[in-house]
Order: structure tokens, then sequence, then C-alpha cells
């Protein structure tokens, strides 16, 4: 595959991806709606986000994540406020799952199943233990100077975040590590992904 056609490729599975993010945040998730008209919710979005940098590496996975859940914001009257915020930290949460997985651990170069499973979610929890932090804060922050909401609202909204972000990255994190490990297999056999080859080992009969 030329590297002209490899982009081409690698822009598809991010559109792909994208879908997948704003599908997984726009119909499977459950709103919790605050005072003052903002909201929270349980979702399962950051999970396909997560999934997009494990299949995709960083850059690509991040803008996955950030396209399809800012969208996912856009679209939403009550989250069309916080769309440059969410595109911001789903870009940082592919761009650290990318770092762990693909840089450090350099998981598309083992055929070792153990040890792809554990840096998979070793990286899946990094990314989202960013996010349960970075979240929180930065809506803080965001509704505060940005929007000019009252400090009292922007602390409730982000306390309720914070809980609702944690449960999140619990769900996510495992979602995102079993469909990896399970997808993974079929993914290097469409060639959709590129992986190390397993050896073969000759024997020599006497």
């Amino acid at each position: 595959m030329t590297k002209k056609n490899e982009t081409v490729v690698k822009i598809a599975q991010t559109a792909l991806m994208a879908a997948l993010c704003f599908v997984s945040f726009q119909f499977l998730q459950f709103k919790i709606v605050l005072p003052g008209g903002d909201a929270t919710s349980f979702h399962v979005g950051n999970a396909f986000c997560v999934l997009a940098a494990l299949i995709l590496g960083g850059w690509y996975g991040g803008l996955a994540g950030a396209i399809g859940m800012g969208f996912a914001d856009i679209l939403d009257p009550v989250y069309i406020t916080g769309a440059p915020k969410t595109f911001v930290l789903k870009l940082c949460i592919g761009l650290i799952v990318g770092l762990v997985a693909h840089r450090i651990a350099k998981i598309n170069e083992s055929t070792d199943k153990k040890y792809i499973f554990r840096w998979s979610m070793i990286a899946s929890i990094a990314g989202l233990g960013f996010n349960v932090i970075a979240d929180p804060v930065v809506g803080y922050f965001y509704k505060q100077y940005i929007m000019g909401q009252p400090q009292q609202m922007a602390e409730i909204l982000a306390k309720w975040s914070a809980a609702t972000t944690f449960v999140n990255a619990v769900i996510s994190v495992i979602l995102a590590g079993v469909l990896y490990n399970a997808l993974r297999p079929v993914l290097l056999r469409s060639g959709m992904i590129q992986g190390a080859k397993v050896k073969k080992t000759e024997t020599k009969t006497a």
C-alpha cells in the first residue's frame, strides 16, 4: 500500500470511528439535568474514543473522538456551549492512549496477547484517568471564566461531572480493552491495522 493510499484509509477509518463515538454518546447515554439548565451524563462514548486511539494511533484516534463527541455536543442544545472543551479533552485522551500504547509499549510490534492486553488496559487507564481529573477541572474554569456562569453553579456542575466521569471511565476502560482485544485479530487479518507477524520455527529431521 502506498503512503497516499494509507492516508486515505486512515482518514476513512477516522471517519468511521468518529461516527461510532457520535452514536455511542448521542444514543447510549443517561442524562442528568442540573439546576440552571446544565447537564452531565453517564455514557460509553469515551470507550470508543479510547478504542479509536488503540486502533488508529494517537492523532487519528484522538481526532475521531474529538470530532465525533464534539459534533454530538453541537447537536445537543444542552451541551452545545461545551463543544470546544469536549473537542480538546477528547483529542487529549486519544493522544495519551496513543502515546502509551504505540509509542511506549509498541503494541503493534508484539504478538504476545497478554502483553497487548495488559498495555491496552494501561493505555486506557492513562487516557481516561487524565479525563477524570481534567474534565471537572477544565469544566469548572470554562463555565465560570469563559461562559460567565456563577461560581456556585460551576462548582455544582464540577462535582457532578467528577462523579459521572469517574463511573464512565471505569466502564469505558473495561469496554475499550475487551473490544480492542476481541477485534484486533480480525483487524489484522483484514489488513485494517498492521502488526507483527508470528515467526514460524523450522524443525529439522535427522
